[in-house]
């Protein structure tokens, strides 16, 4: 028995990976780049325009350790204050000052609008919003927002 010569398939039978397709025009390869592209694109417009990827990154990067780390923890409180309702400043507009000579388990931040380059408000002033303690041991906030003066605990979400 000689081996068979083998037989094409049927000409009608579906033929599954083994032929190839017509070239793409350039029309038909642009519109499937724009049918991913646009959709992605004004998405990723809204989750910025939103604030999810601020939470989202503050999520990732503020650990139990940042709380000792002057720069992670005011960007901490940056999108907390933004994002929590304490102010409709927006973050770039809010300067938080940084007292360095209290003790740790009593910082005090001052937040502070400026009022220049696009932020809102009368230029060349710069207001003093509230005040943000920070008990870095115990890893508790507490603000004045409201009540210059007094302080009372802040939420953390």
């Amino acid at each position: 028995m000689a081996s068979e010569p083998k037989t094409p398939s049927q000409p009608g039978a579906p033929r599954l990976g083994s032929g190839r397709r017509k070239p793409r025009t350039l029309k038909q390869h642009l519109l499937r780049r724009l049918i991913v592209l646009v959709p992605a694109s004004l998405l990723a417009i809204l989750v910025m325009k939103m604030g999810w990827l601020d939470q989202a990154a503050d999520k990732i990067q503020f650990d139990r350790l940042a709380w000792f780390d002057n720069t992670k923890l005011v960007e901490h409180l940056r999108v907390m204050v933004t994002h929590n309702g304490m102010t409709d400043v927006p973050a770039k507009c809010l300067v938080p000052i940084l007292n360095g000579n209290d003790p740790p388990d009593a910082t005090r931040i001052d937040f502070m609008q400026r009022s220049n380059d696009g932020c809102p408000g009368k230029p060349g002033t710069f207001d003093r919003l509230f005040t943000i303690k920070v008990n870095r041991a115990d890893r508790m906030l507490a603000t004045d927002q409201g009540t210059p003066g007094r302080f009372h605990a802040m939420s953390q979400q």
